[in-house]
């Protein structure tokens, strides 16, 4: 429940960077030329606008997921996320805190585990971005790449 909890307040964000870049695709001129050869609208949408606007999409997903992490193991951490049979990192951060000083490891191997997750997740997310960057010179290899 709590990730249906976090998803339900997630997708605005996305919703929002959709809209943007439908927003954006739709006057660019491979759309209006579609519009003039007398592609229907729906053509359109699924042969065009979709394909265009996923990559960005992607990369947002993928940039969220830490986030989405970090909120439940947060939540469970104060204790109003997930309930203690079923396991989660956070739950697992506050049974360790009252013995932090005799058992450190308690603490620390939950809390490397979500940081590991959340720096996979981030990395992940930047080499989409890299590699879904229509703005990206593709001539292949790091020589291809632009300097940032």
């Amino acid at each position: 429940m709590i990730f249906l909890a976090i998803g339900l307040v997630a997708w605005a964000n996305i919703a929002r960077l959709i809209r943007g870049q439908i927003l954006s695709l739709k006057e660019q001129d491979f759309v209006i030329a579609a519009y003039a050869v007398g592609a229907s609208s729906p053509r359109i949408i699924l042969r065009h606008l979709l394909p265009n606007a996923i990559g960005p999409v992607i990369v947002a997903v993928t940039f969220g997921i830490p986030r989405a992490i970090f909120v439940e193991a947060a939540l469970s951490y104060i204790g109003i996320g997930v309930k203690p049979p079923m396991p989660s990192w956070g739950t697992m951060i506050q049974d360790g805190y009252s013995v932090i000083f005799a058992a450190p490891h308690l603490v620390a191997a939950p809390a490397l585990a979500i940081a590991v997750t959340m720096l996979s997740f981030t990395f992940l997310g930047d080499g989409l971005r890299d590699a879904l960057d229509p703005r990206a010179l593709r001539t292949g290899g790091m020589a291809g790449r632009r300097a940032r």
